[in-house]
């Protein structure tokens, strides 16, 4: 059965626990990261775990996925986003990836700060897979044997700002902002009849209660096994390295057909950027100073329950 995990600071120390309820088990001992936990702590060992409880609110819930270790994404990795995006989800059969700085991992419900030159600051939920195991050569990853490599899941917001990332086409230098990727609250430690939940989950994101993004992983494209599978043949990975799965349709960008993608080609430079700035400037979609940004992500059964972040959208001091 699955458990959920967090990583809080109580009195001045960092540590593990095991949520049960509003309540928390502190797990005994230290850890230099994320990967070493997951190497060294069990379902069945945190699922017996026993202490002095903690309350909830009596501790500030740290981020999951510590900073040592790496951030993979995907990009226009669901059906529906990439259709409004332009694309052909039956017609791409490569995955898009990038990376973030581990430095923007922040804490799920920590302030999003706007940088003073970003103007257009928009939203991604994503669903995120905490590996299980190191990864030094290419493998093979199945429906069958995809528990042996991910050890569960976690909720993502890859806050992006499409001013820098589109015109400037720097895909890590607009989603690597400090407090762009904020992970949790907690970490669900999937049994390994669980993995098939990665296909069942629900994705909801609201501005201000307003819902933006709602979708199903079952939408993806590219599954977890199928990225695992492709990313092995190309870099190394650590336990408890972080991937992000891509974001559902709903997002503020707003992206020309392509049909107008195709014109815009044959513009100057200077003359296509200016239509982009005057075309994205026209969507009250994109953050602004007071919002208020609520990402959950849930089983249809309820078995799998990833929390809530909230982030409120404050100015760059």
């Amino acid at each position: 059965m699955a458990v959920h995990v967090v990583r809080f600071a109580y009195q001045n120390t960092i540590q593990w626990g095991v949520l049960r309820g509003q309540l928390i088990i502190p797990v005994p001992g230290t850890f230099a990261g994320t990967g070493d936990f997951v190497r060294t702590q069990s379902i069945a060992m945190l699922a017996a775990v026993q202490g002095e409880p903690l309350p909830l609110e009596q501790v500030r819930l740290l981020s999951p996925v510590t900073r040592n270790q790496q951030f993979v994404c995907q990009g226009a990795n669901y059906r529906q986003h990439m259709i409004e995006s332009g694309m052909n989800p039956d017609a791409k059969h490569f995955n898009m990836i990038f990376t973030k700085a581990a430095s923007c991992i922040v804490a799920a419900d920590s302030e999003l700060i706007k940088p003073r030159a970003v103007r257009f600051l928009d939203y991604e939920i994503e669903l995120g897979l905490v590996l299980k195991r190191e990864i030094t050569a290419k493998v093979t990853v199945t429906d069958a044997n995809l528990h042996e490599f991910v050890a569960g899941v976690v909720i993502v917001n890859d806050y992006s700002a499409r001013d820098i990332q589109i015109p400037q086409m720097q895909f890590y230098k607009g989603k690597s902002f400090r407090t762009f990727g904020p992970v949790g609250p907690y970490l669900c430690l999937l049994a390994p009849d669980e993995t098939r939940y990665l296909k069942d989950l629900h994705l909801r994101l609201t501005v201000n209660g307003q819902v933006r993004q709602s979708d199903s992983t079952a939408n993806l494209v590219h599954g977890p096994a199928e990225t695992l599978s492709e990313l092995s043949g190309v870099q190394d990975f650590a336990a408890g390295d972080l991937i992000a799965t891509g974001t559902p349709a709903g997002c503020a960008l707003a992206v020309p057909s392509p049909g107008k993608q195709r014109i815009g080609a044959l513009l100057p430079d200077a003359l296509k950027w200016k239509i982009f700035f005057k075309t994205q400037a026209a969507r009250s979609q994109y953050l602004k100073l007071g919002d208020v940004v609520e990402a959950s992500i849930r089983s249809s059964d309820g078995v799998i329950d990833l929390g809530v972040q909230r982030n409120h959208v404050v100015e760059e001091i």
